[in-house]
């Protein structure tokens, strides 16, 4: 079965250490080339995160992950990078696998709108609005005041919607989160975040925040970090993964939620999720517990309908 995985942090490794090789099977790199292949992923999204080790990150960093994403990743033979509706199409029709380039944190843009620009050119299809604290936009989920979005935030924002970016509201605050409900016309995505309900960590999210996202047409990506998929401590199983899709079903979001890993973002795995070569052992549960069209969806279908509808076409 093909697979979307809507969320790893193997470009933040890529650049912080230049002696990882993507073309190879690493084991410091999550996902790699070779792993992506034996799992059967079709598209990965590969989010560009600065990492709080950076001393004074700014949109120069920024740019040199892209350099290191065209370097490393998208110039593998095996690779397409995707920044249309046609671009998607193309890879299903080949046996690429299709690489979708992401921005986690609008911290290094500070504002300014060519930099937003700049990024779109360079072939950014979704932006996290925030890490976990507070930046110049608006607050992270961490940040204990829980506020929304400054004025210059709501401006970026707006900018945003209208170039057609999709939002991604992983780590944003709730406050800013209802305030993009409130404000934002176009569907978003919950790139890497579970159910509170089942987790009550402050980056899972809460039923009226998963209601929100299926109501917009929106997509929810389950992440496979262990403390955001079970409270307590222990060796953590792919069966709670499956209990974050019933519940997100159960809130009538069936058509509405895939996976994003987090893959090479997290020091902790699930049992038998240590790297995405490793997929199969999820595809296997979920074919005990869901019919095949239903499978086929939560790997693939979904996050295909989402982008199909949300590229440039």
């Amino acid at each position: 079965m093909r697979i979307v995985d809507g969320h790893c942090d193997a470009l933040t490794k890529l650049y912080m250490n230049a002696k990882l090789d993507f073309h190879t099977e690493e084991d410091e790199l999550d996902v790699s080339f070779p792993r992506l292949q034996k799992a059967g992923v079709k598209v990965q999204y590969f989010a560009m995160y600065l990492s709080e080790s950076i001393s004074n990150p700014n949109f120069e960093h920024v740019l040199q992950m892209v350099d290191v994403f065209h370097r490393k990743v998208a110039s593998h033979p095996g690779m397409r990078f995707i920044q249309t509706a046609s671009d998607w199409r193309a890879v299903e029709q080949s046996n690429d696998i299709g690489a979708v380039l992401t921005l986690e944190g609008l911290d290094a843009v500070v504002g300014n709108f060519t930099y937003l620009r700049m990024l779109y050119h360079l072939g950014v299809r979704s932006i996290g609005l925030t890490w976990n604290y507070a930046n110049w936009a608006a607050d992270g989920v961490m940040e204990r005041r829980n506020g929304g979005f400054t004025k210059k935030g709501l401006a970026m924002l707006k900018e945003i919607e209208s170039m057609g970016i999709i939002v991604d509201v992983s780590h944003l605050s709730a406050a800013a989160f209802w305030e993009l409900v409130d404000l934002y016309k176009k569907p978003f995505i919950a790139s890497h975040s579970n159910a509170q309900h089942l987790c009550p960590h402050p980056r899972n999210l809460s039923d009226e925040q998963i209601k929100a996202i299926i109501s917009c047409q929106g997509l929810m990506g389950i992440t496979f970090v262990p403390y955001f998929l079970e409270s307590a401590k222990g060796e953590v199983h792919i069966s709670s993964i499956l209990k974050h899709i019933d519940h997100i079903c159960a809130l009538g979001g069936e058509t509405h939620v895939g996976f994003g890993s987090d893959f090479d973002g997290i020091e902790h795995w699930v049992k038998d999720l240590r790297h995405v070569g490793q997929y199969g052992n999820i595809i296997e549960a979920l074919c005990k517990n869901y019919r095949e069209s239903q499978v086929e969806a939560f790997l693939y279908g979904n996050w295909r309908n989402f982008m199909l509808a949300n590229l440039p076409q």
